[in-house]
């Protein structure tokens, strides 16, 4: 399999401002050389979680090489809580990238997840009983609110790009947290999404391709406007692309619902999803806003009743006039 990459992102970053999260790794490293190969404009961003010894050799790796090819390097230094330590240190992670996306007006968020990555999450959806938008999951161009999550490795398998590295004689890290088992990620990887590659990579490179082309044919994904923290659409003609559309709108503010949630939703019309976000489905809108508890005059309750206005949605629209007239407008 050739080392080239995804022609969809590469359309998309070039002569934009990009910003690459770089852990030091075998994927980011690989990535950050091909993207000076093919000429693209970025800046990197790293964290460093101080759980091993050489963590600091990689923080320092990052400022280093970013300075040798004249690019701006992002650090953030934080130590977690072994507890629940990968969703925390994922959160920590993305939380300082948006950050630095929005203060210095990047257009493009580039991750260096690939092949190996895309099979294992497929691999643990199907294992949880998951439909095709879940078991797809990552794609190689992602518009979100404020910037494009693009992911240009997402064909090429992890053998293929350890031989780029060593083929170019390119530093990178060994992180030895990859070999915890008791990690479900680790688990899947190890057991079946690297035995399956090292026979099948290309197939199943080939098959991913595919399933990006019959998603975007078989869901009927609407258009998600915003006014402020309000997000709202048309009803799609199918209740799972509104569940789809959902999923969408609330990952994209950092929220990820539980399968149970999902579930729920399936038959519920109102939800309040990590008792942060209220979903509500009327009659032809989906509206999505965060949940808030609050005091409201009569008369705004007044007029939340007579417009059939769902009680949870109501402190958030009392506290925003704004949204509260585009919604009203919606209803009238």
């Amino acid at each position: 399999m050739p080392v080239s990459l995804n022609r969809e992102a590469l359309g998309v970053l070039h002569n934009q401002k990009n910003l690459l999260a770089f852990s030091g790794g075998s994927d980011s490293s690989a990535l950050f050389h091909l993207l000076l190969e093919h000429r693209i404009p970025f800046d990197i961003a790293h964290v460093n979680y101080h759980t091993r010894q050489q963590s600091h050799t990689e923080a320092r790796y990052a400022q280093t090489l970013a300075a040798a090819h004249h690019k701006t390097c992002f650090s953030k230094s934080v130590t977690l809580e072994a507890a629940n330590f990968e969703h925390r240190a994922r959160s920590v992670r993305y939380a300082f990238f948006h950050e630095v996306v929005r203060q210095h007006g990047y257009c493009n968020l580039i991750t260096a997840h690939q092949l190996n990555d895309r099979l294992e999450w497929f691999l643990m959806q199907l294992s949880k009983g998951s439909g095709l938008y879940e078991l797809v999951g990552m794609k190689p161009v992602e518009v979100r609110k404020h910037y494009t999550l693009v992911r240009p490795l997402l064909h090429l398998n992890s053998q293929t790009i350890t031989h780029y590295l060593k083929q170019h004689n390119i530093t990178y890290f060994m992180d030895e947290s990859n070999d915890d088992m008791r990690l479900q990620r680790n688990y899947f990887r190890a057991h079946f999404a690297t035995p399956l590659l090292q026979q099948y990579a290309e197939g199943i490179a080939k098959s991913f391709a595919f399933l990006d082309e019959d998603i975007a044919t078989l869901v009927d994904e609407p258009s998600i406007l915003h006014v402020n923290l309000l997000s709202y659409f048309i009803l799609p003609n199918h209740r799972r692309s509104t569940l789809i559309a959902i999923d969408k709108t609330l990952k994209i503010r950092g929220c990820v619902m539980s399968l149970h949630e999902k579930n729920l939703l399936k038959t519920s019309d109102t939800l309040v999803v990590s008792r942060r976000y209220v979903v509500t489905i009327g009659r032809r809108y989906c509206f999505i806003a965060p949940y808030i508890k609050r005091t409201m005059s009569p008369s705004f309750k007044e007029q939340c009743r007579r417009l059939k206005i769902e009680p949870k949605l109501r402190g958030y629209l009392f506290g925003d006039a704004q949204s509260f007239e585009c919604l009203k407008s919606l209803l009238l």
